[in-house]
């Protein structure tokens, strides 16, 4: 088996045109064609991670953070990024980061964490936007639902819970071939008036070149006229943090105590109780004070997420309790959530979680 194909699975989950502009999601190091002897999955790559991943003949790390963020200008073993990085190449170990592309996905890293804490009627809380485009074509009538069905394949037509989702109208198309072109209908030097049908399909925006590869290859035109367009519209599966319900209300109290056995913590930062029952919980793995007033607008009575700052808390006011977890606690089931996918997709293949904790913050108590 080669990297390419555990890639292609983990990209079918989260495209990488669904991370942020400042993520580095993707294949960070190493050859997607070489042949893979064993995944091992982590939240983080450290030398740690790197040199478990050689002790068990994985020369692929999938983690759920890039090691590499921002841009290197040496690699000289001067900090833990570059030791790690030095130890991966030297042992040709392949590393590849599914980051917020992962967060922004229904059953990505917030689906795992509602998943684990019962929240039903769940929803996007910042769905995405400009994730979607929309085709535009010309095809004469006899072809229309030969194009239209390849489209489909390709994996436009999808909205929401619908798929082969499609408008068309009818009209006439002009064109006068010349020179050195084979038209399919119509004379050389001659204007044609061709009966034809103009076909609008919407896709997501990491599909577009198999949809204009498609397009091409089912067309009957040995020019094909198509015009694309980026929407502006929300995607309502894209985007980030989740909003959901308890099947019951629970004291506050209590669900503090639920959140501490679900994540493992020890303990818990959150703002004043306001003394009212919790039903509709919104949550966001990682750092997720960007979407406070999200929260806030969708009426949820409790925000879980991390690395909230101090003039954070005051944000909440008295409408909303706020419970920052910490980053690790927060996302340490991702890894859980890659092996089970990957593990799904290739039941006969080495796909490992790996037992190094990457956690940096400490407590003491």
């Amino acid at each position: 088996m080669e990297i390419s194909q555990i890639i292609r699975e983990l990209e079918a989950l989260a495209p990488l045109s669904y991370q942020e502009d400042y993520d580095n999601a993707g294949l960070i190091a190493g050859d997607r064609n070489w042949s893979t002897t064993g995944v091992l999955v982590s939240l983080d790559v450290t030398e740690a991670v790197v040199r478990e991943a050689a002790q068990k003949k994985c020369n692929l790390i999938v983690s759920h953070h890039p090691l590499i963020f921002r841009g290197l200008k040496r690699i000289t073993g001067q900090n833990d990024v570059e030791k790690a990085l030095i130890l991966a190449i030297k042992s040709d170990i392949a590393l590849y980061a599914i980051h917020t592309n992962l967060d922004n996905v229904e059953g990505g890293v917030n689906g795992e964490m509602a998943d684990r804490l019962g929240l039903t009627n769940r929803r996007i809380l910042l769905p995405k936007k400009s994730a979607f485009r929309k085709l535009y074509t010309f095809v004469p009538h006899a072809f229309l639902e030969t194009v239209r069905k390849a489209l489909f394949q390709a994996g436009a037509g999808r909205i929401g819970h619908y798929s082969e989702v499609s408008f068309s109208n009818e009209g006439t198309g002009t064109f006068q071939a010349g020179a050195g072109a084979n038209p399919f209908v119509g004379h050389l030097g001659q204007t044609h008036h061709e009966p034809e049908a103009k076909l609008e399909v919407i896709f997501p925006a990491y599909l577009q070149d198999a949809v204009i590869q498609s397009l091409i290859k089912t067309h009957p035109y040995e020019e094909v006229a198509y015009d694309i367009v980026e929407l502006s519209n929300s995607a309502s599966g894209i985007g980030s943090g989740m909003v959901g319900e308890l099947e019951m209300p629970m004291d506050e109290s209590a669900f503090l105590e639920k959140i501490k056995r679900t994540f493992n913590l020890s303990l818990i930062r959150h703002t004043p109780l306001l003394g009212r029952p919790v039903r509709k919980v919104a949550l966001c793995g990682g750092t997720g004070s960007f979407l406070i007033y999200n929260a806030l607008a969708a009426s949820a009575d409790f925000f879980i997420t991390a690395d909230l700052k101090y003039h954070e808390f005051f944000c909440a006011g008295n409408s909303l309790v706020m419970a920052d977890i910490g980053h690790f606690e927060s996302e340490q089931f991702t890894s859980d959530l890659l092996c089970r996918i990957l593990q799904e997709k290739f039941p006969t293949f080495a796909v490992l979680k790996s037992t190094v904790k990457t956690n940096p913050v400490h407590y003491f108590s």
